[in-house]
């Protein structure tokens, strides 16, 4: 078993949740989208964000409208819907739950790993 393709998933997991919490907070350009998500430290190519928001936008998650640029073609620019919104609420409700209970879960092992080593610098 390759750790990295367990990496790969995990990401691919929490990505779509990751995008939406960045449109949430308003409309936002795709290249925006990229930096946020680069400048929190996960990787991220053109080559999956530009699918991914066309599945949001044909699933009526998404909108978006066109801007004229003065520096090139016009830009996309795109925002939560009504919808997207209620999906986005789902999302987040479904992530605090799963790193709920995953903290618990490796705090735990924290816990009885430190316990145990406790235990041998006392026999020692």
């Amino acid at each position: 078993m390759k750790v990295e393709n367990i990496q790969s998933q995990m990401r691919k997991g929490v990505l779509e949740y990751c995008i939406l919490s960045i449109i949430k907070n308003g409309e936002v350009y795709p290249g925006d989208i990229l930096e946020e998500v680069k400048n929190a430290g996960l990787d991220l190519l053109e080559g999956t964000l530009y699918p991914l928001l066309n599945r949001l936008k044909n699933a009526d998650m998404l909108s978006y409208r066109w801007v004229e640029s003065t520096t090139g073609p016009p830009r996309k620019y795109f925002s939560l819907t009504d919808k997207g919104l209620v999906f986005y609420n789902l999302l987040e409700s479904t992530w605090n739950d799963l790193n709920g209970s995953v903290e618990k879960l490796v705090n735990k092992a924290n816990e009885v790993e430190n316990e145990n080593e406790e235990d041998i610098a006392t026999v020692s």
